[in-house]
């Protein structure tokens, strides 16, 4: 059974979630768009997954004040693994949800931050809340424990996902157009030619825009459960659904499909098993 919360415990919780991202906010915007361009080291061989020291600073600040105001709760980052907590609770953390946007100066990166019970090996269980935050746009995306809200340039709303129906009205995004292994790759193929419109290249951004009610799916494949939990989060509490390719879980990472309502999701994951 899901842990539940106290008025007082969620309001807690959700202060805390907002007091990272605004510490994310400033260390992230700290080191946007220099002037000499930005360094960063590669973190596997044989193709690229850039960490800034953007990505480092922001997380260590994140985790600086986990120490203090929520000591006993685990902690699973990208940067810096994981601590394993006695409150039942972990807190998932992606300093920068893409690093490659950020180190080219778009504004489609974001600060991910997830609430999740903690499951077996430190490892975060399905999400509580999420909060997804574009620095530079000044905009965070909320879900989870009675909230379904963005707050940005145009003022506070609350999140609403669309209710396309048939993939021939649908609105499809990924972030490389490779979609993970040939097979996968053909598999999102298949989806491409059966909707309206194929985005690429918005990173944790295009989860946002499907509880925001602006597209209907994203496709994605070899995620981390940092990538995710969040971004679950807060799509469910906007109406959306969110699991991998065979319609299981999808807290875990792997391949994803993100949809806008119950009815899109089912079509998409019809083409996407082929």
């Amino acid at each position: 059974m899901r842990k539940t919360f106290t008025p007082d415990e969620q309001a807690q919780l959700i202060a805390v979630a907002h007091d990272l991202a605004q510490a994310a906010r400033a260390e992230t915007l700290r080191h946007f768009r220099p002037t000499d361009g930005i360094g960063a080291d590669n973190k596997i061989d044989g193709g690229f997954d850039p960490v800034t020291e953007a990505d480092r600073a922001a997380e260590r600040v994140m985790r600086d004040i986990l120490a203090r105001r929520r000591p006993d709760d685990g902690i699973y980052g990208e940067e810096y693994g994981v601590i394993t907590g006695t409150s039942g609770l972990t807190w998932v953390l992606d300093p920068i949800d893409g690093t490659r946007g950020y180190m080219s100066g778009t504004p489609t990166w974001g600060v991910l931050i997830g609430l999740a019970e903690q499951g077996a090996e430190g490892r975060p269980a399905a999400p509580i809340f999420g909060v997804i935050d574009q620095p530079y746009i000044g905009e965070r995306f909320v879900g989870g424990l009675g909230l379904a809200r963005c707050d940005g340039p145009l003022g506070p709303r609350d999140l609403r996902s669309r209710t396309t129906a048939a993939l021939s009205d649908a609105i499809l995004f990924s972030t490389f157009p490779e979609v993970g292994t040939p097979e996968e790759g053909a598999a999102f193929a298949r989806l491409a030619r059966e909707v309206r419109l194929t985005r690429y290249g918005m990173d944790c951004y295009a989860y946002a825009l499907v509880a925001a009610g602006q597209i209907d799916l994203v496709v994605e494949a070899g995620l981390q459960p940092y990538d995710v939990q969040a971004p679950i989060a807060v799509i469910e509490a906007a109406g959306g659904v969110v699991t991998d390719w065979q319609g299981g879980p999808a807290h875990l990472g792997g391949r994803v499909l993100a949809a806008a309502n119950p009815e899109i999701h089912a079509a998409a994951l019809a083409v996407l098993a082929g």
